[in-house]
């Protein structure tokens, strides 16, 4: 086939134990998925039930990799999360089918121009902006599921130049991996090459030029990146 211009790569994510690489379709990511959190940006916890935004796939950026810093903000934050690998094609899945969906898991970190966030909040209008941005999505490599045991006891944490600014456990989570696929499949047909961020603990704070980022979870590979 000719095209007007070369395409760019598909963006990808290693995976660990294999020489194969993962690629990547859609990036779906939940909002406000840990209490603490939600309380913290002003949500209701005890109400509120997930919802989704996205980011471009080539928003992706692989551990050890140094990230620009965003233009048009001065408030730019960091948000450790757990990211779900999808698997294979499905749609309106219960909690208890999922588990065969999904492919693995890794640790990300989902960068947002807080700014930008908190004045489309304020007009209602549309996150791309504060969320979509170029490498605005760093992802770890991808640990196979079969490959991990009670992920949900496991521990999710982030440093910013050595200090601890995130920490708490994926059983803090609202909306449980399974249940956060399910929901997902109800909206959109989930296929292969799907990862989802699905949402971060509270702590989440500005980073500056020249901070270093490092987080982990419990039982999967650490994710570091370096602002420039």
């Amino acid at each position: 086939m000719n095209y007007a211009f070369e395409p760019e790569a598909t963006p990808a994510l290693p995976i660990t134990g294999q020489t194969s690489l993962y690629p990547v379709r859609r990036i779906y990511c939940v909002g406000r998925n840990y209490a603490e959190h939600s309380l913290e940006m002003g949500g209701d916890p005890t109400r509120e039930a997930p919802f989704f935004f996205s980011k471009p796939a080539n928003t992706i950026v692989q551990t050890n990799t140094e990230v620009t810093y965003p233009q048009a903000t001065e408030n730019f934050h960091f948000e450790m999360e757990l990211v779900i690998a999808i698997a294979k094609e499905g749609r309106d899945l219960q909690p208890e089918e999922t588990a065969e969906y999904i492919f693995g898991y890794a640790a990300g970190i989902d960068l947002t121009r807080r700014d930008l966030q908190n004045e489309a909040k304020d007009k209602r209008r549309p996150w791309d902006t504060s969320k979509g941005f170029d490498q605005s999505a760093p992802c770890g490599p991808i640990t196979p599921a079969s490959n991990i045991q009670a992920l949900e006891s496991s521990r999710i944490w982030l440093d910013v130049n050595g200090s601890r600014k995130q920490d708490a456990k994926i059983s803090d989570m609202i909306w449980n991996p399974f249940e956060i696929v399910s929901h997902l499949s109800h909206f959109f047909v989930i296929k292969p090459g799907d990862i989802v961020f699905t949402g971060t603990p509270a702590g989440v704070g500005q980073i500056q030029k020249g901070d270093v980022l490092t987080g982990g979870i419990d039982g999967l590979e650490n994710i570091s990146i370096a602002i420039r």
